[in-house]
């Protein structure tokens, strides 16, 4: 350019450089300032207008822009484009990944509820059993009360025995050791009442802890499948911003499979406790059922042997009584035969004294001791001597016969005395205990 500057022109446009995303690289040319072209009065010098080669670069700018700009759009969409394409599979990813991790969630909660449930019915199916068992003590119990009244009743039966007859024999003393064993036993199947009581309510208590754990199981089953039902289709889904936070009174997996495991654990501890009760509950039921029918057996037993001694005694002592009723009548002919004898001898003794008393009437000199003299004093001497022998004896016999009739009222009431203890062991006692329980009811099965 050779032309002299006359005025001074604005400056040359800044264009933005390539690659940039500004929208507009060419700003407008405008004419400020006092010089601007007025016309014609201006011809020949320099003016505001560009020149044809800063138009000619303002347009090649625009065209490098507009190229530029339209490649960093398009570059710009690829990159959107590939964005969203990542996005859109790494969320489909990321979903399929929680779809899958609820399925393993769920094979997981579904894994201890079945055990819960598992427990749950063993459990409750174990409850019920010992249920069964607490009623057999109680029956137990009850049919105890049965014996111990007849063994009592027993002792206050032979308690009216008389005499000699009331004895601290064998009977009595295997009734007082059965009163004993009674009792024992009883106290023993109210301690294992109590302890099969407690056992029920820790059992009861487990279930319920365990049911809680898989109601809680079911809910959590419940929702997971819920959600793992889910997909970008279903309707009802919504925004929930704060439900990606974690709660304060969140566990971890550990905690939360500890958790079932020691509920199960509990629960499995109280089930074999509850069964080994049983067991034991059926150990106590035999033995003490078969000690108390052995003792039962003893006592009957003692019972048939005392009732043998007695009878034998009773026999016996009627065998005595009818020889001593023999005796006594054989002692009453011997006192009539002694009273008849000592009357027999009065006579004899009237005649002796008689003819005594007629020799005193001699006349003086006839009036001798002669023979005849001596033989009749010898002979009312002799017939003395006789009557009070005849007596001493009739005193004997007397006395004889009334230890006899001592003796005979004592064996009859004595015969009396063992009728009574027969009647009382026999027909009352041993009668009575017919109604003893049978082993059936004793273990508590009726």
């Amino acid at each position: 350019m050779s032309a002299q500057v006359l005025v001074s022109r604005p400056p040359a446009p800044q264009c933005v450089p390539v690659g940039s995303l500004q929208p507009h690289c060419v700003e407008e040319a405008v004419n400020t300032g006092q010089h601007s072209s007025s016309g014609l009065a201006t011809a020949g010098f320099r003016t505001a207008k560009y020149l044809l080669e800063e138009w000619l670069q303002a347009n090649f700018t625009s065209y490098y822009q507009a190229s530029a700009d339209r490649d960093g759009s398009e570059r710009s969409r690829h990159e959107a484009k590939q964005l969203a394409a990542e996005t859109e599979a790494r969320a489909q990813r990321s979903q399929a990944d929680g779809t899958k991790k609820l399925g393993e969630r769920l094979l997981d909660i579904h894994f201890w509820r079945s055990e819960l449930g598992r427990e749950i019915g063993e459990l409750r199916a174990e409850t019920e059993l010992l249920l069964e068992q607490k009623n057999r003590l109680q029956r137990a119990l009850d049919a105890t009360e049965i014996p111990l009244s007849i063994a009592a009743d027993n002792l206050q039966c032979r308690e009216r025995r008389l005499g000699v007859e009331l004895v601290r024999d064998g009977v009595e003393v295997e009734l007082l050791q059965e009163v004993e064993l009674i009792r024992n036993i009883q106290e023993l199947v109210k301690r294992t009442l109590e302890q099969t009581i407690h056992q029920i309510r820790m059992n009861r208590a487990a279930k319920e802890t365990l049911e809680m754990d898989w109601s809680d199981k079911v809910e959590a089953y419940e929702i997971d499948d819920r959600n793992g039902r889910y997909n970008n289709q279903s309707t009802e889904v919504q925004f929930h911003p704060n439900s990606s936070t974690y709660e304060d009174n969140t566990t971890n997996l550990d905690s939360w499979a500890q958790f079932s495991h020691d509920n199960i654990y509990k629960g499995e501890r109280e089930r074999m406790a509850s069964i080994n009760l049983r067991f034991l509950i059926d150990n106590i039921l035999q033995d003490t059922a078969q000690d108390m029918r052995s003792q039962c057996a003893a006592v009957d037993s003692a019972f048939g042997k005392r009732c043998e001694e007695v009878e034998d005694a009773r026999s016996k002592l009627e065998s005595n009584l009818k020889k001593t009723l023999e005796e006594i009548g054989k002692q009453e002919n011997n006192v009539s035969i002694l009273n008849q004898a000592i009357k027999d001898k009065e006579t004899p003794m009237k005649v002796a004294q008689t003819r005594l008393y007629q020799r005193t009437a001699r006349p003086n000199v006839e009036l001798c001791r002669d023979p005849v003299q001596f033989r009749l004093i010898g002979e009312v001497g002799e017939l003395t001597d006789s009557v009070d022998v005849l007596k001493q004896k009739l005193e004997a016999a007397e006395q004889c016969l009334r230890n006899l009739e001592d003796t005979r009222m004592s064996l009859e009431k004595d015969i009396v005395n063992k009728a009574n203890s027969l009647f009382i062991d026999r027909e009352k006692c041993m009668t009575h205990r017919t109604r003893y329980p049978t082993v059936i009811r004793l273990t508590g099965y009726q």
